[in-house]
């Protein structure tokens, strides 16, 4: 099969590799049809690296995907041959504490697609998972919408995490993939009022038709004083969702006491943050990080399936297979207001 492997730092090529075959009595081996190129993906491409997690090349990345089941396993019973499925990247052990403890996100020996010395990534034309990551749809939903269930799943916890109530106000630092997937949920669990900011317009026009009742660049303006004016008793949460430091420092700025700040976005580069403690103690601000989804897949598909959701809206660009570097550059430039790059196998380069 094919697979577009990283080569090297913003260096791709496509390589051919043996088609996996199901081994376990719960695989199921998936046709690729859409891939959303996540911004974690592209720190892979441009830097080699999140943390402590480091490419070695070649290496395919790649975790938002949606296919059709090819073969499966002796023991399958969620998936047959034929089925279109939405792909939950995380495989867990289902054995250790954590998952017993029904954190599987946090599996002691969790391998995740995409991600170095865990598991390939779903740039290939194939994937091997176990039954538990496939997740059916209906043939109304788009592959495209399937796959964006990945991140969708994760604003769909984060918000099942965090909103206390009917009528929280809340803020989104960062309208990009993430911000757009944690502003959709919320408004459906019924925030009444979302402060979206965002250094691209574009961005912040989606937020706006999503139901954003404010929205602010700061690159032009002061947000804080800005979203202070209109809410002069400070929001419920503050979703991060950009990776920045300035995002964190405007985010503790924002919450009133007792309010909570999640930290979704991760930092490109930074190892390290800072809080001011004076702030955070005096208003007993809570920090709680977000690590992926957890048992929110299906909710997700769910809440696009029944309308309440419209995901489409972040599928700004596709691009077929071979040319996925275009797709990475595209993204990690921000160019041409580009939300989701999504990568089609059915679509030819010609």
């Amino acid at each position: 099969m094919k697979s577009m492997m990283l080569t090297g730092i913003r260096q791709m090529e496509m390589m051919d590799v043996p088609t996996p075959k199901p081994v376990n009595a719960t695989d199921v081996l998936v046709k690729m049809a859409a891939v959303g190129v996540c911004g974690s993906d592209v720190h892979y491409y441009a830097t080699g690296r999140i943390g402590g997690q480091i490419v070695e090349y070649p290496f395919a990345v790649g975790h938002e995907g949606a296919g059709v089941v090819q073969e499966v396993g002796r023991g399958v019973r969620r998936a047959k041959a034929g089925d279109r499925v939405a792909i939950d990247p995380a495989m867990s052990c289902g054995a250790c504490d954590q998952c017993l403890a029904g954190r599987q996100h946090t599996c002691r020996k969790l391998k995740f697609l995409g991600c170095p010395k865990q598991a390939s990534g779903c740039l290939s034309e194939y994937v091997l998972l176990p039954e538990e990551c496939c997740f059916k749809i209906k043939d109304s939903m788009t592959f495209d919408e399937a796959a964006i269930s990945e991140p969708l799943a994760i604003g769909v916890y984060a918000v099942k995490r965090s909103i206390p109530m009917q009528g929280a106000k809340i803020g989104v630092l960062g309208a990009g993939p993430i911000g757009l997937s944690v502003l959709l949920p919320a408004l459906c669990q019924g925030a009444a009022k979302a402060y979206v900011t965002d250094k691209l317009d574009g961005r912040l026009e989606i937020a706006r038709k999503a139901g954003a009742f404010w929205t602010g660049n700061p690159g032009r303006e002061e947000i804080v004083k800005k979203i202070i004016e209109r809410e002069p008793l400070l929001l419920d949460v503050v979703f991060e969702c950009c990776g920045q430091q300035e995002a964190l420092d405007q985010a503790i700025d924002l919450l009133k006491p007792g309010g909570k700040l999640m930290i979704i976005g991760i930092p490109p580069a930074l190892d390290r943050l800072s809080f001011s403690v004076d702030k955070m103690r005096h208003r007993e601000i809570c920090i709680q990080n977000v690590r992926r989804q957890v048992h929110c897949v299906q909710a997700a598909l769910d809440l696009m399936d029944s309308g309440k959701i419209n995901a489409r809206v972040m599928a700004t660009h596709h691009f077929p297979f071979e040319k996925t570097q275009e797709a990475f550059d595209l993204v990690e430039a921000y160019r041409d207001g580009v939300v989701k790059a999504m990568i089609d196998f059915g679509k030819s380069g010609d």
